[in-house]
């Protein structure tokens, strides 16, 4: 019921910051038609002006034509007291057929951590394979955005149990994992004739259960065996990309997630007095939920190449640890 009222508060606040902006355009452009001699006279860019990269972290809502590629590296590094998480996302995209894109995300990483054993090389994460289907396409004077719908299937292919003495080398969630998102993007003209472009995004994440041996990323120790249940999630984003110039463009994300309890249940081994003594373990993550922000500054050498240069803050929340991640990412359309 918690995810479900703040999937409701979101969606109800990405409304009324679209309809805002939209509203106070629509205003300044029938003021300047009713009397023209009151305000300057303003050029309305044309969308083939505005080159775009995308915001940091809000995906879009949009499909790649047939036969055409995208292929978008970031690297980042998350930082959180004690720990360094360096790694790499890569969307490599291929537009199958009208409206239909489909693709993979490999991720890398490595743990550095202040006090304890960093990661012993650099490791292969989980892989996601995903397809996304475009249900209606903006056009200028119109209100309806473009909308579509993305799926994607996470798959355990990164090492997370049986980690020994160094569980930085954990890098998967050892579940497959699908999520379902609803994708929406909106081009809204400024009172100065410049291009705000908006994207509203909802998903939903439900992972299986994980068979889990030894020292894990669920904090089990050596001696365990049994099974892990990720909760399911919730994740809205709301963002906005300002085109500055042709090739200079502002842009900002506003997330909240939610997460609900994970359960682990298993056997834990432990050897006391020289005999083996087994105890049944039950843990409980507990739910857990975060809000940040990602600003980021975006320039296009071209309308298909281009480079972002942001930083996401979580700030927290209940049962979460705030992080700081400065990313870059090069994104290429062919």
């Amino acid at each position: 019921m918690m995810a479900k009222r703040h999937a409701w508060m979101s969606f109800a606040l990405g409304i009324l910051c679209c309809g805002a902006w939209s509203s106070r355009a629509m205003a300044q452009t029938v003021a300047s038609s009713a009397d023209p001699s009151t305000l300057p006279a303003v050029t309305t860019q044309s969308m083939s002006d505005a080159w775009w990269t995308g915001p940091m972290l809000a995906n879009s809502a949009e499909t790649l034509p047939p036969g055409h590629f995208l292929f978008e590296p970031y690297l980042y590094d998350i930082r959180s007291p004690g720990t360094d998480s360096f790694g790499s996302r890569t969307y490599i995209l291929y537009g199958l057929v009208n409206r239909l894109s489909v693709g993979i995300i490999p991720v890398f990483g490595y743990n550095r951590m202040t006090n304890g054993r960093s990661s012993s090389s650099i490791g292969f994460g989980d892989l996601t394979l995903q397809a996304q289907y475009r249900l209606t396409e903006f056009h200028p004077g119109s209100w309806m955005p473009t909308t579509a719908i993305l799926l994607q299937e996470t798959l355990p292919t990164g090492r997370y149990d049986q980690l020994g003495d160094r569980t930085s080398d954990g890098l998967g969630g050892g579940a497959y994992t699908t999520t379902l998102a609803f994708n929406t993007q909106m081009y809204l003209w400024m009172p100065n004739g410049r291009i705000l472009r908006t994207r509203f995004n909802l998903s939903g994440s439900f992972s299986r259960t994980a068979n889990v041996e030894g020292a894990s990323v669920y904090g089990t120790d050596s001696g365990f065996r049994g099974t892990a249940k990720p909760g399911t999630s919730f994740y809205a984003d709301l963002a906005f990309e300002y085109s500055f110039t042709q090739r200079w463009v502002l842009a900002l994300d506003m997330t909240y997630s939610y997460n609900s309890n994970t359960r682990i249940n298993g056997v834990d081994v432990q050897e006391i007095n020289g005999l083996p003594y087994a105890q049944n373990v039950t843990l409980n993550s507990g739910p857990s939920e975060a809000y940040g922000v990602a600003p980021a500054i975006e320039y296009n050498w071209t309308p298909n190449i281009g480079v972002l240069l942001g930083t996401r803050v979580i700030f927290g929340g209940h049962n979460t640890v705030g992080t700081v991640t400065p990313a870059i990412a090069l994104n290429v359309v062919y």
